[in-house]
């Protein structure tokens, strides 16, 4: 945190220009709240540019990194990174990513709108979707402060590079391979591998998969997976189509469930900033342990027969 002290009234603008800041920067630290004005004990976030600061009051500047630490609260959801172009989550399991027709507050959609606008002070504030987890799937998830953010990372996302982690009943016969189909959705909305040559076909679009076995027991293998393209419910139907379905995944063919959700979590996800050219982002998070329980109880079991 900077903090000045200045000898003489002066209007804030110029104060930030003699800390080293351009008048946009300025602009930019103003409108996030990171200016304040005032004694150390009833410093007031700074309104206007244009504003005097008198002869002896504290201006103090917060950097980007404390915005980010302070900017990281946001109740039912947990903030990874945030800037003026981007907010990162950590999506737990069983949150929708936004509303559907019977449930329109808790998603992470919500969360962050409401978090943004208040912490903005501004109704106006807005947060915009960029790519979407299921219901059921955690993990990292992106969303843009603005709709020409959104439209720069969604031109650029099958650029990104976005892995998840699985478990499947049953261990595949190949422990490395890529999946390739073509997929359609149902007027039901189930998403689907088109067989054949038909009309469905000429709807559907072409999705690919890689995964590869890390561990297994039997009765479940942990995947590695990466996405090369990014379809509705990819995943989960290619790897039903193996034969091997997500654990807890019931919509595509599952039959246990003992960690009481579905076994399928984004943990990593790099892709390049919208707006800083050259700047790649990257995120990694951790497996959730009921992932890997699932393999140290079974050990457990053999080990006492």
């Amino acid at each position: 945190m900077k903090t000045i002290r200045p000898q003489h009234d002066s209007d804030l603008l110029s104060i930030l220009i003699n800390l080293g800041y351009s008048k946009t920067k300025a602009k930019q630290l103003v409108k996030h709240r990171a200016v304040s004005i005032g004694d150390q004990e009833t410093l007031q976030p700074a309104t206007r540019l244009e504003q005097i600061v008198r002869s002896g009051e504290m201006v103090s500047v917060r950097s980007e990194q404390e915005m980010r630490e302070e900017a990281k609260t946001c109740p039912g959801l947990s903030i990874l990174y945030e800037d003026e172009a981007i907010i990162v989550i950590d999506k737990p399991a069983g949150l929708l990513t936004i509303a559907t027709e019977k449930e329109k507050r808790k998603t992470a959609f919500y969360l962050l709108s409401s978090y943004l606008k208040e912490k903005e002070k501004s109704q106006q504030a807005r947060i915009f979707i960029v790519h979407r987890l299921d219901q059921g799937t955690s993990g990292l998830l992106v969303f843009a402060k603005n709709e020409a953010v959104k439209q720069i990372l969604q031109e650029q996302w099958e650029e990104a590079e976005k892995r998840y982690s699985a478990v499947v009943e049953g261990v595949p016969h190949a422990k490395t391979g890529q999946i390739a189909s073509t997929l359609a959705e149902s007027k039901a909305l189930r998403v689907y591998t088109v067989r054949g040559n038909n009309e469905e076909e000429k709807e559907g679009k072409e999705a690919k998969t890689n995964y590869q076995v890390v561990k297994e027991n039997g009765e479940y293998a942990l995947l590695d997976i990466t996405l090369i393209t990014g379809r509705k419910n990819q995943i989960r139907v290619h790897l039903s189509d193996l034969g091997h379905p997500i654990v807890g995944d019931k919509k595509y063919g599952s039959k246990t469930n003992p960690i009481r959700r579905m076994a399928l979590h984004a943990y990593s996800l790099s892709f390049n900033h919208p707006t800083i050219p050259g700047k790649r982002m990257e995120f990694k998070i951790e497996i959730p342990g009921k992932f890997h329980r699932l393999f140290v109880k079974k050990k457990e079991a053999e080990k006492k027969r």
